[in-house]
């Protein structure tokens, strides 16, 4: 057993979403660069065949094991709201400054708590709705509604994020009777094969470079949903949809360094909200010293 194993199950879900918000941020910001002049279909539809791509000796050895679940209604619904979430984010990621469709992406988190208490039947108390609550404010301190962050992207953007909190719940109640592999398996094939047609009908062909790029977000894709994956399969979904406020941080760095932009003040303030309510919301499940994943109603599986 390594040092990792001995941690409580909320922490390891705690660092195991922060690995996997860095991943989906680097993977946002070449998103941002290869869309410059690519189609966000073609652009999807390459990330999930490398995906399959990665799977595939796992597919063969497994076969038709891999492809077996106890849950296809639920497996169909994440491809259903997957494709919601990733069409919808990834146009706004491309079409707006990437720290504004970040912050516009974490009402996500308002979404999942909603989810979990009425899906999860999670026990939410008053000072984990004040953190997410607060967590709110501060992205709405940074796009700044009325703004040119209100636009159609913009709304894009929020719809995505939706989907995308939907997304994290299901794979919580996947989690308790799939594993890790066969989740990522039936959104890398769904998505894929639904991309396939319109990718076909606008495909652009991809210079060496932009191929590059493409092989890059389907690679650290694999990984970082199979990160978040195993994060949810420890933590509560709650709880960590709070804590996944990091990305911000992280895409503030990508877009300085690979766009030369930095946020403007409002960006700042609220950032620092997010990060205190993340922090505080950490901080209460320490004192609390709760084992999210393991309580005696449920809640904690670790199929990996």
């Amino acid at each position: 057993m390594t040092r990792f194993d001995r941690l409580p199950d909320h922490l390891k879900g705690s660092l195991t979403l922060m690995l996997a918000a860095f991943g989906f941020a680097l993977m946002i910001a070449l998103i941002k660069l290869v869309g410059s002049r690519l189609p966000v279909v073609q652009i999807l539809f390459v990330r999930q065949l490398g995906m399959l791509l990665i799977l595939s000796p796992t597919i063969v050895r497994d076969l038709p094991h891999a492809l077996s679940t106890r849950r296809l209604d639920l497996q169909l619904l994440r491809i259903g709201l997957a494709l919601v979430a990733m069409l919808c984010g990834f146009t706004a990621v491309i079409h707006m400054p990437l720290a504004d469709a970040v912050a516009l992406g974490f009402a996500k988190s308002f979404f999942v708590t909603i989810f979990a208490v009425l899906v999860l039947r999670e026990t939410v108390g008053v000072h984990r709705w004040s953190a997410v609550a607060l967590g709110f404010i501060g992205v709405l301190v940074m796009v700044r509604p009325g703004s040119d962050g209100a636009s159609l992207y913009g709304l894009m953007a929020i719809t995505g994020a939706a989907s995308a909190g939907a997304v994290m719940v299901v794979i919580r109640l996947l989690s308790r009777s799939e594993s890790t592999h066969s989740i990522l398996l039936y959104q890398a094939l769904g998505v894929g094969l639904v991309m396939a047609v319109p990718a076909w009908v606008y495909w652009e062909a991809p210079t060496a470079h932009e191929w590059l790029l493409l092989g890059a977000i389907g690679v650290i894709s694999f990984f970082a949903q199979k990160a978040n994956v195993m994060a949810y399969t420890w933590g509560e979904a709650s709880m960590l949809a709070s804590l996944d406020y990091v990305r911000l941080l992280y895409a503030t760095a990508l877009g300085w360094w690979l766009f030369d932009t930095l946020p403007g003040t409002s960006t700042w303030i609220g950032a620092g909200i997010i990060v205190l309510a993340s922090v505080y919301t950490v901080w209460r499940e320490r004192v609390r010293n709760q084992r999210l994943a393991s309580d005696p109603s449920g809640r904690g599986f670790t199929n990996t």
